[in-house]
């Protein structure tokens, strides 16, 4: 499998970088952002290391879409969000700052500005309860 020794989302993968982990596949997995938008905020990858949808091979898209929905259940049931924000970045100009194909979903309240990183480091433990009550909604 392609991965890259300096990816933080290949070391997740490769289980070198702590993550809350929420499910995973042969091809994809999921875990909570830690610098999380909203309450929720999830991120969906590759397993394997494509830079971003150019690189990606079919199978590994459709993988993060069908985990995605998945997820996106889950936090439509558990957490009641007004919305959920789907994004996919591809580049530098474009937002990308971790060069490895992934998703965000972020539940999203009338009045969110359309922000999709945060600086903000969230909380070990509402991030624990939060990936406990998503992966149980699984």
């Amino acid at each position: 499998m392609n991965n890259h020794a300096d990816c933080i989302f290949c070391q997740i993968v490769r289980g070198e970088a702590p993550s809350f982990s929420l499910c995973q596949d042969e091809q994809a997995l999921a875990f909570m952002d830690i610098f999380p938008v909203a309450p929720g905020h999830v991120l969906v990858i590759t397993r394997e290391h494509f830079e971003n949808i150019f690189e990606a091979s079919d199978d590994s898209l459709r993988a993060v879409a069908a985990m995605s929905k998945r997820l996106a259940q889950a936090i439509r049931t558990q957490l009641a969000p007004e919305g959920l924000g789907v994004f996919q970045l591809n580049g530098a100009a474009a937002g990308q700052t971790v060069f490895h194909y992934h998703q965000h979903l972020i539940p999203r309240s009338g009045g969110d500005s359309l922000q999709l990183h945060s600086r903000v480091r969230g909380n070990d433990g509402e991030l624990v309860a939060l990936s406990r009550k998503l992966a149980a909604a699984l």
